[in-house]
């Protein structure tokens, strides 16, 4: 047995099943999207004994084959196509001990579709503690199937279940229970209609819209004729479907089953009652959230102080090492800066994927959710759209594709429009090197100055979003009806696996996604800032000793009067010059203009550029924290990055809509130009506007 076979994890969320999928396939995984849509594809490989290969395909969360969203059409559509290259020799049905009865309604139709199955029940090591006793043959016997009780957290049960994939030809493809009772004359017709299809197959393909394979078109047509003579009994049909699942469940768990209610209750209740409180509940949420930036700022200071120096000293050794020539300063002023302009942020990235890894893993991100519910609905919002803001804290592109899961369009459209307001990941980077060099270092009743101005970015952004939210919802002449429904999963002690795998998997991503963009501009930018037309640049060394003539300069400061004014004469600078009239009044000089309008590509590109401008020429082993400190403004005099200017790009970075990644994602989300152009403009001059009063008002 040499093939690869392919396995499906499919499962209600919160079921552990990111757990068991980590625990099969540990760094053999990778993410990327379905091919045309912009659903999340985890797959990873798994080794199984006997040398077998197992493919493991991590499937969105779904709660029944009866779909409500794009990510459970993603699981019916792969299910119901035998030619899909992922479609399933073995289905995973991943449990939770706890929510058994609920879980198992998936399970008894993915059994119908004849796919071999094997129930995977998770968490069994908090049955002693919640009064749950199975009989596993009773109900092994009853489901048709083989069940691996398993704990990911004490990593028990993997083998066993390992062992069941292997031998997975050796499964029933029996079902549960004989669904089509429900009314046994309509599926008596169409199953004389087409005896060659799976009765369960079409009965999906008549209720749910989705794709069914290569049918025929007199096929199609048939089941076109079942739709319509029966579209106001599908509804009812599958209602009674429903039913006599949970019929047939009940009384398998009646014996399977033992539940001592007494011991099952537990702290849940009592801390939901703290965390999800009207008071004490925003409170504690604010409390974690300054607490963890205070911890990204206090944790990430000596990693990226060292960082800094690295590539610094690292940019130094590439110039005396390597001979001298252009390749050799593109190497070292241009490659090295900008490299080191990304790298440096990672200790701070890494940390605040940490922090948002453990709130999902504990639990806790579901009672913030529910309990942001009460103020999202004022805004014309549901707790659904927190999911989108909060995620937006890492990337806004991931964020807007997760809109998918809110039912009504009007509320979905304005999540998507406000939620790059958000302070992603991306601008972290800026706001930490402009925070550093304009903000004193203080503290305020133990908490630095500079984290209490992150945390007030990201409320700016997050009010921004609310605010925006209520003036659209005001505007847009969209009929809404939704309801909000939130799962709250038990707490548990986040496991370090999955933690460190998140943080590793979204910092890697960040990392490289940003990192390619950034080397490709860090070389063009170069070339830009290293070459120039005409006289002005290639006579820089005899224009600048005769205007210097008088003064007794010495060599090293001739060579920075000669590189300053080559790069104020080079492409770039003639570009910046361009653009300086319309940033001035935002006290920004052209350097800067450069380092925003490159950024359009990537916010955190804003870093990687000014290091690249200010390497050019430059032959003193500096950071690029002070090279940025050092520059002085040509206007007022004194340092160009200071409290006014400093604040004014900080607004200008809190508001705008610097990334064209986002704009191309949120025209696929809407399917139209209209809404990202109108989000370019209206955030354009929104962060303009804030950026010109604030630096008008504090110079």
């Amino acid at each position: 047995m040499s093939k690869q076979i392919n396995v499906a994890l499919i499962g209600n969320p919160n079921t552990g099943k990111t757990s068991v999928f980590n625990a099969l396939t540990g760094l053999h995984q990778k993410v990327g999207n379905y091919p045309g849509i912009t659903v999340e594809k985890k797959e990873g490989i798994c080794k199984l004994p006997r040398g077998v290969k197992a493919h493991i395909i991590d499937l969105p969360g779904t709660y029944s084959l009866n779909a409500s969203s794009l990510d459970e059409n993603v699981v019916i559509e792969l299910l119901l196509n035998k030619t899909d290259k992922d479609y399933p020799d073995v289905a995973i049905v991943v449990s939770d001990v706890e929510n058994l009865k609920r879980n198992l309604l998936l399970f008894t139709q993915i059994k119908d579709l004849e796919i071999p199955c094997i129930l995977a029940i998770n968490m069994s090591d908090r049955m002693k503690h919640k009064g749950i006793s199975l009989d596993i043959a009773y109900l092994e016997e009853q489901l048709k199937t083989k069940i691996a009780l398993i704990s990911t957290r004490k990593n028990e049960g993997i083998d066993t279940l390992k062992q069941l994939i292997t031998d997975y030809k050796e499964l029933s493809v029996t079902p549960c229970l004989n669904a089509s009772e429900i009314d046994k004359e309509y599926f008596d017709r169409l199953r004389s209609t087409f005896p060659n299809q799976l009765l369960y197959k079409l009965w999906l393909v008549i209720t749910q819209d989705v794709n069914f394979g290569k049918l025929e078109r007199k096929e199609m047509e048939a089941i076109s004729s079942f739709k319509t003579k029966s579209s106001s009994n599908l509804k009812r049909l599958q209602q009674k479907e429903t039913i006599k699942r949970y019929q047939f469940i009940n009384n398998v768990l009646k014996k399977g089953q033992t539940i001592d209610a007494l011991q099952a209750k537990s702290l849940r209740a009592k801390i939901d009652k703290i965390l999800t409180h009207k008071v004490w509940g925003y409170l504690i949420f604010a409390f974690i959230l300054l607490t963890i930036f205070q911890a990204i700022y206090d944790w990430s200071s000596i990693p990226m102080d060292f960082i800094d120096s690295a590539f610094a000293s690292l940019s130094e050794w590439t110039k005396n090492a390597l001979p001298q020539g252009a390749f050799t300063d593109l190497i070292a002023e241009g490659i090295i800066p900008g490299l080191g302009g990304i790298v440096i942020f990672i200790p701070q990235i890494a940390f605040l994927f940490l922090f948002i890894a453990i709130l999902e893993e504990s639990g806790y991100m579901s009672r913030v959710v529910f309990l942001m519910d009460r103020i999202m609905r004022r805004f014309g919002l549901s707790g659904k759209s927190v999911v989108p803001l909060i995620s937006g804290t890492a990337c806004a592109i991931p964020a807007i594709m997760a809109t998918r899961n809110i039912e009504s369009w009007k509320e979905r459209l304005i999540t998507i429009l406000v939620t790059p307001f958000t302070t992603c990941s991306a601008r972290l980077p800026v706001y930490l090197i402009i925070i550093a060099l304009v903000i004193p270092e203080g503290r305020f009743f133990g908490l630095s100055y500079q984290a209490l101005t992150l945390m007030l970015l990201y409320l700016i952004g997050f009010g921004t979003a609310i605010v925006s939210a209520y003036i659209l919802n005001k505007i847009l002449k969209i009929k809404n009806k939704s309801f909000f429904v939130v799962e709250m999963p038990n707490y548990k002690l986040p496991m370090f696996k999955n933690v460190a795998l998140t943080v590793l998997e979204k910092t890697k991503s960040f990392v490289f996604g940003a990192g390619k963009i950034i080397l490709a501009i860090s070389i063009v930018l170069w070339f830009l800032a290293s070459y120039g037309p005409g006289e002005d640049f290639n006579n820089a060394e005899e224009i600048v000793k005769t205007e210097y003539a008088s003064q007794n300069l010495s060599e090293e400061d001739l060579s920075q009067k000669v590189a300053s004014h080559k790069l104020e004469h080079s492409f770039i600078g003639i570009t910046g010059r361009a653009i300086e009239p319309v940033i001035r009044p935002l006290g920004y000089d052209w350097k800067i203009g450069i380092a925003i309008v490159s950024s359009f590509a990537a916010r955190e590109v804003f870093v990687g550029t000014l290091a690249t401008i200010y390497s050019v020429g430059s032959d003193e082993e500096e950071t690029i924290k002070n090279r940025m400190a050092g520059e002085v403004n040509p206007i007022l005099g004194g340092p160009l990055f200071n409290l006014a200017s400093g604040i004014s790009l900080l607004l200008f970075y809190a508001f705008a809509m610097q990334c064209m990644s986002t704009l191309a994602i949120v025209k696929k989300e809407t399917n139209s130009w209209k809404w990202p152009t109108l989000q370019l403009v209206i955030m354009t001059v929104i962060a303009y506007i804030a950026a010109l009063i604030a630096y008008q008002f504090l110079k």
